[in-house]
């Protein structure tokens, strides 16, 4: 599942519950930061990621000013995947994905052209953005279960965060320092043995 979102520290908390709800749904998550190939452009592994990947969650919420100029990353890149679903041929045609803003409707000022798509709004609130990413991703999932309730997932995942410091030591690591697939390595383990 290819997720398209603010990096930043003021959305960080977002992307890691964005990130574990994904996880604990079922899905493996990837993510432009899974690579670190300064050889490679780093729009070529966007672009690799979205062939990759059937589905995505595309957090639109960071369309700021940065300076004098606008910040659209994640805009691009939604567009990228749409294009992809649209124009491609076989299983590729068939990608799926949600749309995170951080209010409803805020979107249509800058990027109007998506007007009509179900747009989700997370308030910038992590627990809100994983309740919203699960309420989607229970369409998608192909388990005979549908996946954990948002409640139910939502404290799962805060078990998780306060058990990362002493997972991320378990593992020779820092859980302030840890990198994207660390981290989502040390989930998946935690994951595993807790649905065991």
């Amino acid at each position: 599942m290819f997720i398209n979102a603010p990096f930043s520290a003021d959305r960080r908390a977002i992307f890691d519950a964005v990130t574990f709800t994904v996880q604990a749904c079922g899905f493996a998550p990837r993510c432009a930061l899974e690579f670190d190939d300064a050889g490679q452009v780093r729009l070529e592994k966007i672009r690799d990621l979205i062939r990759d990947c059937h589905l995505g969650v595309h957090d639109i919420s960071f369309m700021g000013l940065d300076g004098d100029l606008p910040r659209f990353n994640m805009p691009f890149e939604l567009g990228l995947f749409l294009g992809a679903a649209h124009f491609a041929e076989g299983w590729s045609r068939r990608k799926s994905c949600t749309i995170l803003d951080a209010e409803p409707f805020r979107y249509q000022r800058a990027l109007s052209d998506i007007a009509g798509q179900d747009i989700r709004a997370h308030q910038l609130d992590p627990q809100t953005a994983s309740a919203q990413v699960r309420d989607w991703l229970s369409h998608h999932v192909r388990a005979s279960l549908p996946p954990l309730g948002a409640a139910n997932l939502w404290a799962l995942y805060l078990d998780f965060e306060d058990a990362l410091p002493e997972l991320a030591q378990a593992n020779g690591l820092i859980s302030d320092d840890l990198t994207f697939r660390e981290r989502r390595y040390i989930a998946t383990e935690w994951l595993k043995r807790r649905f065991a």
